[in-house]
């Protein structure tokens, strides 16, 4: 069969951002194309692409200083944080796309303007800053980063954070007016909404997925119950992503596909401490990103940040890591024990070996109490008061682990494409930077799992349509990313930095 004949009947696995991202551009590239979509809750994007369980919203490299490492030879490495920047840009051009053409309720805002700042104290983290700021402003897509050591201008910048804070102190601080603040549990919200509303694509929510088989056709046969009448049901389809977010992996084993052989899953819960004071809510206008402890995992990268979360302006500090054998926050105690089958047992036991820092930062951080958590807090806002914040649970991570020739298995940091040799199935798995460069995640998606297609011209004019930097380097075409940023910029009605920038 004609491939472009075949794989209409789809099926999404996970009401999130990457199902919802992947239903759009399928629809757009197969208009005729037969599309379900199940989540086991009864609400949309409520897991980890909800604005109060997503430990960073708006990762763009600008300030995350677990992007840019020091390499063997004692420089800072970015190209990660290249890459990570780049695949931001497409998700903003991607977003205006849908915000053009009424794809997104106008009346819910989704994304706004923040400020991205790094923030170091001590004369090595001071040089390294300046290292990784020199590094990084060779590039057109961060050559608007500003950098200071000086008090006061940093003072200007964030104030809250100079707050009782000695002049003299060792500081550096880098800037980025062009930074943004994305609610993706609303953007997840909107897509789910038009996808529902047009033909050929249905919505079940409160669905439960039992099975996931393979049938002789090449077909999958997915068995699941519904949840709310208690039915079990059936239905096939000639393509399935499974983008469930910490719940992928489980789903994965049951599809029995050779390809996901040795892959485990290792859970980490994160907490916030949440400001409850509107006028310190006020002084501070910024993503502060600080370094994260030694031995911590990326997603603990400390920071104190500034979100608009259902028009409410709010001040989170954290993420305090923790250790839970949950894969999803509404999920079961028992998901890390069932995950663990006899194909990823020594993987898994290997990368617990060769990780025992990590076991013995999350240890710490689960014993630590209010007191300490809030002691961490005043490292970056001196004059904080206790009574001013609650602790908050954030979301679950499920950081990847899989089958290593050398180390036997080895714990991965990012997100990964699993998909079977005929690409008729895919799953995601893994955590950070995640909902931020979703659009590049599933654009992989698409190009891995319908290859012939994605090289007809239809399909290359369609995408480029959708995404006009489609195919070429925002890396290495300077032009070409300002002027990219510009239109998305103008689109999402984001605050011109140039004159951001001479306010400040």
């Amino acid at each position: 069969m004609n491939i472009l004949e075949s794989k209409k009947n789809i099926v999404l696995i996970g009401a999130g951002i990457m199902s919802a991202t992947l239903g759009v551009l399928i629809k757009k590239l197969i208009p005729d194309a037969k599309i379900d979509i199940y989540e086991r809750l009864d609400q949309v994007g409520a897991e980890r692409s909800d604005a109060w369980n997503n430990a960073g919203t708006g990762h763009s490299a600008f300030c995350e200083l677990n992007y840019t490492p020091i390499d063997e030879n004692g420089e800072v490495d970015i190209s990660k944080a290249l890459r990570i920047a780049e695949q931001f840009e497409i998700s903003k051009q991607f977003w205006a796309y849908l915000k053009q053409h009424d794809h997104l309720d106008p009346q819910k805002g989704f994304i706004n303007d923040i400020d991205h700042m790094s923030f170091v104290w001590g004369e090595k983290n001071v040089d390294f800053l300046k290292k990784r700021y020199a590094s990084m402003t060779k590039y057109a897509i961060f050559e608007d980063m500003l950098y200071s050591e000086d008090y006061n201008q940093i003072k200007k910048w964030v104030p809250l954070m100079m707050e009782g804070r000695a002049e003299d102190e060792v500081i550096a601080a880098t800037r980025m007016a062009i930074g943004t603040d994305v609610n993706f549990g609303e953007i997840t919200r909107g897509m789910i909404s038009w996808l529902d509303q047009i033909d050929g694509v249905n919505v079940h929510m409160g669905h439960h997925i039992n099975e996931i088989q393979e049938q002789d056709s090449g077909w999958w046969k997915i068995d699941m119950k519904d949840l709310n009448t208690k039915e079990y049901k059936s239905t096939y389809a000639d393509f399935v992503f499974i983008g469930a977010g910490g719940g992928s992996l489980t789903l994965l084993e049951k599809t029995d596909i050779p390809e996901a052989r040795g892959y485990g899953g290792f859970p980490v819960s994160g907490q916030w401490l949440r400001c409850t004071n509107q006028e310190v809510i006020k002084k501070h206008e910024a993503k502060v990103y600080g370094k994260a402890a030694v031995g911590s995992p990326p997603m603990s990268v400390p920071h104190l940040d500034t979100r608009i979360i259902n028009g409410e302006r709010c001040l989170l500090f954290g993420p305090y890591a923790g250790f839970s054998t949950k894969f999803l926050k509404e999920g079961s105690y028992l998901d890390l024990f069932l995950s663990i089958e006899m194909h990823n047992v020594w993987p898994m036991m290997r990368a617990g070996m060769k990780n025992i820092q990590l076991t013995k930062y999350l240890v710490n951080q689960v014993m630590q109490s209010q007191e300490d958590r809030f002691e961490f807090l005043k490292l970056y806002y001196p004059e904080a008061k206790f009574e001013d914040w609650e602790l908050a649970v954030a979301g679950q991570r499920v950081q990847i682990i899989k089958k290593d020739k050398e180390e036997g298995g080895a714990l991965k940091f990012g997100t990964e494409i699993v998909k079977n040799e005929s690409g008729s199935l895919a799953a995601l798995l893994g955590a950070s930077p995640g909902a931020s460069t979703s659009v590049s995640i599933m654009l992989d998606v698409i190009k891995q799992c319908f290859p012939e297609n994605h090289q007809s011209a239809h399909w290359q004019k369609t995408l480029k349509e959708i995404i006009p930097c489609y195919g070429s380097s925002l890396i290495e075409n300077g032009e070409l990313c300002k002027k990219m940023r510009a239109e998305s910029t103008r689109i999402l009605k984001l605050e011109d930095q140039d004159k951001k920038a001479k306010q400040h």
